[in-house]
């Protein structure tokens, strides 16, 4: 069967998620323009036409995958409801027991963002997208009276924080830790922070 004929922008999309899966699947130092190209079925000279090395395909994947979690964060934080539902479906989303995924994708790139400056810049730029959202949202619930938060930026800090820490616990040593417990931790952290207790956030 003939393949479908995509504009440029379109074949860069194709490229960028088979990117992507081939990472969370191999990792970044052993994955190849090889294996991006056989997933497709399409040849190596067509992935470098639009990548050039191995380098710029990775980092455009992990620019193509922080873009992607940023616009599902903000239709989360968009709907027309409470700060507090906003804000608690955004860290339900995020956490290692929701449902965004991409977690070995983002472990991975933060281990190898020590060493490709590139790359370091855009989880570095996606982690502050996330905090200033959340602080955004946070501010709008203490304007409103819905909860109490005396620092808001300190908030999005420690909650990240937590999500991240268990995300790497939950991905690298499936087990160690119970998803349910793990929801536990993080909604406590929630409550507190907001100044409420586990039952007031749930029933909210």
């Amino acid at each position: 069967m003939a393949r479908v004929r995509l504009s440029v922008a379109e074949r860069r999309v194709e490229l960028l998620r088979a990117a992507i899966e081939q990472i969370e699947a191999r990792g970044v130092a052993a994955v190849r323009i090889a294996d991006v190209a056989a997933a497709l079925g399409v040849s190596n000279a067509l992935v470098l036409y639009h990548f050039s090395t191995k380098e710029k395909l990775v980092a455009a994947a992990f620019t193509h995958a922080a873009q992607d979690d940023l616009a599902h964060l903000r239709k989360l934080l968009g709907r027309r409801t409470s700060a507090l539902r906003r804000l608690r479906a955004a860290v339900r989303w995020y956490a290692p027991t929701g449902q965004a995924k991409g977690w070995r994708l983002w472990i991975e790139g933060w281990a190898v963002a020590l060493r490709e400056p590139a790359l370091r810049e855009v989880t570095r730029d996606l982690d502050k997208e996330w905090k200033a959202a959340l602080v955004e949202v946070i501010a709008e619930g203490v304007a409103a009276d819905e909860f109490v938060c005396a620092d808001p930026v300190g908030t999005a800090l420690r909650l990240t924080a937590l999500m991240d820490g268990l995300a790497v616990q939950l991905t690298s040593y499936p087990g160690s830790v119970p998803r349910s417990r793990a929801q536990e931790w993080v909604d406590e952290a929630l409550a507190r922070e907001l100044g409420l207790d586990r039952q007031a956030l749930a029933g909210r």
